[in-house]
């Protein structure tokens, strides 16, 4: 599975860059994510409560981080198990750009899946991966630009490459899409972002 997608973030890159590396505010973007613990410098363990279709697991993963270019971009590889549901391992490239006093986060995922997960299709995992991201997305812009949610402004988190994508009015939200349940499950295999 390859996945890609662009996010406006309302913070500037410094902000943005230290809230992907707090492991509290991870814990409170990632969905279903029940713990996220940080084992040395640059690797955590995490766990979360993932459901792909008919198939809900808890998985556990890995997480490691590498080629940090701080406050522009690393890279995320992870792996997770989820019993009889199955795996998920992958790597996302993380990269953040300046702009203004918002931020342009890219990621590009490549990502595999086994067991039960496999067995449901590759649309119904694409599907559920999207909507996985824009939860994390929506969670993390709410934790890091508390100041434009104060303000009701509102922030276009869409992919940047969809011209028909939604923006979100902060504090209600619908965002449109990104990331991977798997990665989601695989970063928590969020996530990712996921980091997301």
């Amino acid at each position: 599975m390859d996945l890609r997608g662009e996010y406006r973030i309302p913070a500037p890159q410094e902000q943005v860059w230290n809230a992907l590396n707090d492991p509290e505010v991870l814990r409170q973007s990632i969905p279903g994510c029940e713990s996220l613990d940080k084992v040395e410098e640059t690797v955590y363990r995490a766990v979360a409560l993932v459901k792909v279709g008919p198939v809900k697991a808890r998985f556990t993963g890995s997480i490691e981080l590498s080629d940090l270019n701080p406050p522009h971009s690393y890279t995320i590889t992870g792996q997770g198990k989820g019993g009889a549901a199955g795996f998920a391992k992958g790597e996302a490239r993380v990269t953040l750009v300046s702009d203004g006093r918002e931020t342009i986060l890219t990621y590009t995922v490549k990502a595999n899946v086994g067991g039960k997960l496999a067995q449901i299709g590759q649309r119904l995992i694409d599907l559920t991966a999207r909507k996985m991201a824009d939860d994390f997305f929506t969670n993390f812009v709410r934790t890091v630009s508390s100041a434009a949610l104060d303000t009701g402004t509102e922030i276009d988190l869409a992919p940047r490459d969809q011209a028909s994508a939604t923006p979100i009015r902060t504090g209600y939200g619908n965002v449109w899409a990104v990331a991977t349940a798997v990665l989601v499950a695989l970063i928590i295999v969020l996530f990712l972002i996921v980091r997301s």
